[in-house]
């Protein structure tokens, strides 16, 4: 298999089971990739565009059913009083990270039949292809400082 073929199978394969995980919690994939962009710290809306890639018409949508179900809530910004922030709730940051959890292991589980040594080299090389490419943080590494420093809503 060539490697166009690998990493877009690749990605529909992590997408199934991402969508599975977030279904098994009550909350869409888009609601879930929300929930874990802010995990660290809240976010502008223009920043939330340009980390999930959506128009600002399709993020208000989902800002505002993911309100709905008490799991970010809006506040305004500190440096502009006319923008406004996204944040964690109490809810949405306990939600965010059991399905973290759950959806990471999942997602681990994928490579189970490679060798640890296996599975460093794809570690390694699939690391590189997202920070050659500059993927936002949309998914953080339970190793990154901001993991561990994530707010607790």
């Amino acid at each position: 298999m060539g490697i166009a073929a690998a990493l877009v199978r690749g990605a529909f394969l992590v997408n199934a089971v991402y969508a599975e995980a977030a279904r098994d919690y009550g909350l869409t994939a888009q609601q879930g990739q929300l929930l874990c962009v802010l995990m660290p710290q809240p976010y502008g809306m223009g920043e939330l565009s340009a980390i999930l890639g959506l128009a600002k018409s399709s993020l208000t949508g989902l800002v505002d059913r993911t309100e709905r179900n008490g799991l970010v809530r809006r506040e305004g910004d500190a440096r502009d009083t006319r923008a406004v922030r996204v944040a964690l709730t109490p809810q949405g940051s306990a939600l965010v990270r059991e399905f973290y959890a759950e959806t990471s292991r999942r997602v681990e589980a994928l490579s189970a039949g490679l060798g640890d040594a296996e599975r460093d080299e794809l570690d390694r090389l699939l690391g590189r292809v997202v920070l050659d490419n500059e993927v936002p943080m949309v998914f953080l590494d339970v190793d990154s400082p901001a993991f561990h420093g994530a707010r607790e809503g």
